[in-house]
């Protein structure tokens, strides 16, 4: 496994600040957020990010997120996939090997809802394959149905398809009803992302995306975490993502340079300067 960083994590700067700093903080990789680059990509061409990156020495490890996808009908349905496909071929052109989705039980649901969203995400898979992109989901803490780790492993077993897998959030696994014996069910093939970061002094019923903060200044477990992964031999990316506004307002190198120190440590691969 390899240390990355995700674009969220400096939402207020340019997206080639966004590469050039995080290269200049010895950063190997980057989680690409689709909103930046849609943004960028009305002035320029995705070839621009692809050259950028490569000529920094960053590997465009993944980009996040898409949503809509699972149990949406009607107007809201052909909306997301429409733009699922375009963000398909997005990664695609930019050679992004993982695309997380999230699954988007919002609201009351039924045996019809978890079928249609089976069915969905196997239909997903099946485009990401024909671009040779592979579908990481995102269970996430505030759903009604997929909140947990199990549930999503669940999923992603009954969709059958190799181009399928589970993106591992910590900050969802920790504060959410999963639990440790469910780190047993993440294999080498059907885990395709993670996602870290940490929260202190808050209780996990009032913890919210603005509450991440760097990876061991705390409360979260995490290494038993990285024990883990390290035990089924994941070789994919670990992003750090902190959507937290006060990072937002540093530049991208020093969120990087802090960024990936804390991540580093956390993983066993670094030692904090004292």
């Amino acid at each position: 496994m390899f240390a990355c960083i995700s674009q969220v994590c400096s939402l207020g700067s340019s997206l080639e600040d966004d590469i050039d700093g995080y290269a200049d903080a010895a950063g190997s990789a980057i989680e690409l957020w689709l909103t930046k680059v849609e943004e960028y990509l009305q002035g320029h061409v995705a070839g621009d990010i692809r050259k950028r990156a490569a000529d920094r020495g960053l590997k465009l490890a993944a980009a996040s997120f898409q949503g809509g996808l699972l149990v949406s009908q009607g107007e809201a349905r052909r909306v997301a996939w429409e733009q699922f496909a375009r963000r398909l071929d997005l990664c695609a052109e930019l050679q992004v090997p993982v695309l997380v989705v999230v699954a988007d039980f919002l609201g009351p649901f039924g045996s019809t809802d978890i079928e249609r969203a089976q069915v969905s995400l196997r239909q997903a898979g099946e485009m990401a394959a024909s671009r040779r992109v592979r579908i990481a989901l995102e269970f996430q803490v505030r759903n009604t149905f997929v909140n947990n780790l199990e549930t999503a492993a669940m999923m992603v077993q009954s969709a059958a398809h190799p181009n399928i897998g589970i993106c591992l959030d910590l900050f969802h696994f920790f504060i959410g009803p999963s639990k440790f014996d469910d780190l047993d069910l993440l294999t080498p093939d059907n885990l395709f992302h993670v996602q870290v970061a940490d929260v202190a002094d808050r209780p996990r019923e009032l913890a919210t995306d603005a509450d991440r903060i760097l990876p061991g200044d705390g409360d979260f477990r995490l290494q038993p975490v990285f024990d883990r992964l390290r035990q089924i031999g994941y070789q994919g990316a670990v992003s750090l993502e902190l959507t937290n506004p006060m990072f937002w307002q540093i530049a991208a190198r020093q969120v990087g340079e802090i960024g990936l120190t804390a991540l580093r440590v956390s993983m066993g691969v670094a030692h904090r300067k004292i």
